[in-house]
């Protein structure tokens, strides 16, 4: 090239040049390369241009999220369910952070008819569908351009957008009142006028309505709002993004959460309650009352110590279950799966054979001490006691076995007990077995003066604990004053359109009254382990997630046991109190609104949203930045 057009070059390229510079240094590029370059030089280290990119890749955009993927999978029981996936841009490329798997959880009680368990699938299935359109479509725009470490923003945005499908659920539900009513009018005939008669004359033949005189009606049950999954399972894959991004264990980001981002000096790992027996309410089994019965290890033992003495105690149940004069076989292993064969008449020898989809051995008993004592046997025969090795928790699930035309509870076939008459067998049967440290739904919610009186008499024994008895936080929205049971201690379950933040708020609110709060599993179980990391996170006490069977719940065990091992080598795992510590002697109603009259149904708006986690108790007023829906 001739020198006039090399010169004409170095001028064309002049301007560029002098932009690049400008640009680099407004980056300050050339400082920072040479801090670098002086930094790695001492080190030498084998991979220099590795080293290099570590070194900027803290001066990089923080990650935002830029598309969300929500499908429909299935969890461990068949049962359809929604998975939401996470990308962020990531140093200028999209990348898959995570995922998370919303457990999928059902009201309709295990002895429910066929056509209202029909009717349950397909209302779950349109549910899903709706959240996966949710997540593709609208929550994907909603939320791209955040950051996922923004949880409490995200939040925000989640619950006014289900606020708004509440509203426009309401607004067609209105339009279809009216058309309905129009068309009544139109179309009044005599035959059509005569229908409030036949409805008159119907009532008083419904034994329903005598008994609900002298029991509290039971509450209705809230509808799904079709779609919420989208709510809680972006919720989840947002925290698990956020982790992830931060390079921190979920467990550990979910505790700067609630603590405002101190980081805590040490973590409580929460005790498992593990399901080893699921009474069978079917016949020739009499037994209807114990839904499950659980171990609980004591304090000063690690989680990994407990459960190996869980498997050992499981081990000698599934010997005792065998038919008579037959040694344990070693097809047990094979009964996982449904291959073990019926060898007799009797509903021993079916027991270990079949797991529940819980977890746990199937088994029908003839009275409520049955159980118990089969449990006492299993373990002195390998040398434990009950009360002092190990304790035991049942799952009562009352709410199941109320006969609303006797207005009783049927705690055995045939046998039928008034809440009074139950609280006297709970105060009889704990005198007896005095190593039942927990009880599990022992009554109705509805049930609230009989809930005071059983407080009142064990709360200092034992912990009484509400599951499907505790309050709807939908309901605590609108009046925070509602009537609700005594207890010491909730079960709070991820369904639906929980959010993260709900779950942290309403953790604190139980450490400010003293209560335990228990993370628990639903019935529909996936394989994710978010639950396990939520309840480390939120400084749960205990941590309910079914029997040592089946790969959906054994998973969660697993990582409990690793979050364990990882805070003991962190020397961060805080050391258990020694015993297990109730309610004081005091009545219980001195710290309750249960005076307060309950809230007319016309208080209340249509039940449009299923419930998020629930809750015995609130103060007067929620926080005012509250996110719970």
């Amino acid at each position: 090239m001739e020198p006039g057009g090399r010169r004409q070059q170095q001028r064309r390229l002049q301007g560029p040049r002098r932009e690049a510079a400008e640009y680099y240094r407004g980056h300050r590029v050339p400082q920072r390369m040479e801090e670098a370059l002086n930094a790695l030089f001492p080190q030498r280290p084998a991979d220099l241009y590795g080293e290099l990119a570590n070194y900027f890749s803290k001066f990089s955009k923080a990650p935002v999220i830029c598309k969300l993927v929500g499908r429909k999978v299935f969890d461990g029981v068949g049962q359809p369910t929604l998975e939401v996936e996470i990308y962020c841009t990531v140093k200028n490329y999209e990348k898959r952070i995570c995922s998370t798997v919303m457990s999928s959880h059902s009201q309709i009680p295990e002895n429910a008819l066929p056509g209202t368990t029909e009717a349950d699938e397909k209302e779950r299935n349109d549910s899903v569908n709706t959240a996966v359109e949710w997540v593709n479509e609208s929550l994907n725009t909603m939320l791209r351009d955040l950051k996922p470490t923004e949880q409490c923003k995200v939040d925000k945005m989640l619950g006014e957008y289900f606020t708004k499908k509440v509203e426009e659920k309401r607004e067609i539900q209105k339009q279809e009142e009216k058309e309905e009513a129009t068309l009544a009018l139109t179309s009044c005939t005599p035959s059509a006028t005569a229908l409030p008669g036949k409805k008159k004359a119907e009532r008083p033949g419904k034994k329903v309505a005598v008994a609900e005189r002298t029991i509290p009606p039971a509450e209705p049950v809230e509808s799904v709002l079709c779609g919420s999954l989208a709510i809680g399972g972006t919720s989840l894959a947002v925290a698990r993004a956020g982790a992830t991004i931060s390079r921190i264990p979920l467990y550990l980001h979910i505790a700067l959460l609630k603590c405002n981002q101190d980081s805590p000096k040490e973590i409580t790992v929460p005790l498992p309650m593990v399901t080893l027996l699921n009474c069978e309410k079917l016949s020739p089994a009499k037994l209807k009352l114990v839904k499950e019965v659980m171990l609980i290890p004591p304090v000063q033992l690690s989680v990994k110590q407990g459960i190996e003495r869980v498997l050992d105690i499981q081990k000698e149940m599934m010997r005792l279950l065998e038919p008579p004069g037959k040694a344990p076989s070693p097809q047990l292993a094979d009964s996982k799966k449904g291959k073990a064969h019926n060898t007799g008449k009797k509903a021993p020898p079916q027991a270990s054979k079949r797991i529940s989809h819980l977890g746990c051995l199937i088994t029908g008993c003839d009275n409520v001490e049955q159980p118990l004592l089969l449990m006492q046997t299993a373990c002195n025969n390998i040398g434990l006691e009950l009360g002092t090795d190990m304790y035991l928790a049942i799952n009562c699930a009352a709410h199941e076995l109320m006969d609303y035309a006797k207005g009783k509870y049927e705690i055995l076939t045939g046998t039928f007990k008034s809440p009074d008459e139950m609280v006297d067998m709970y105060v009889e049967l704990r005198n007896k077995f005095p190593f039942i440290i927990a009880l599990i739904d022992p009554l109705r919610k509805e049930d609230r003066q009989q809930w005071n009186n059983v407080c009142c008499a064990l709360g200092s024994k034992c912990y009484l604990i509400a599951e499907d008895a505790a309050t709807y936080i939908s309901k605590l929205k609108i009046d925070q004053n509602i009537n609700i049971p005594t207890c010491n201690g909730v079960v709070l379950k991820y369904i639906n359109q929980t959010k993260v933040s709900d779950l942290i708020e309403l953790a604190g609110l139980l450490d400010g009254q003293r209560h335990i709060t228990i993370l628990g599993s639903p019935d529909g179980e996936s394989s994710d382990d978010s639950l396990v990391d939520l309840a480390v996170g939120l400084g749960a006490r205990f941590i309910k997630l079914g029997g040592l069977s089946r790969g959906e719940r054994v998973t969660k065990y697993n990582r409990l046991l690793a979050i364990e091992e990882e805070l003991a080598k962190n020397r961060t795992l805080r050391e258990a109190n020694l015993e297990f510590t109730f309610a004081e002697e005091s009545p219980p109603e001195k710290h309750l609104s249960d005076a307060l009259p309950p809230p007319t149904r016309d208080s209340l708006p249509p039940p449009l949203s299923q419930p998020g986690p629930q809750v015995r108790s609130l103060p007067a007023q929620l926080p005012g930045n509250s996110t719970l829906t």
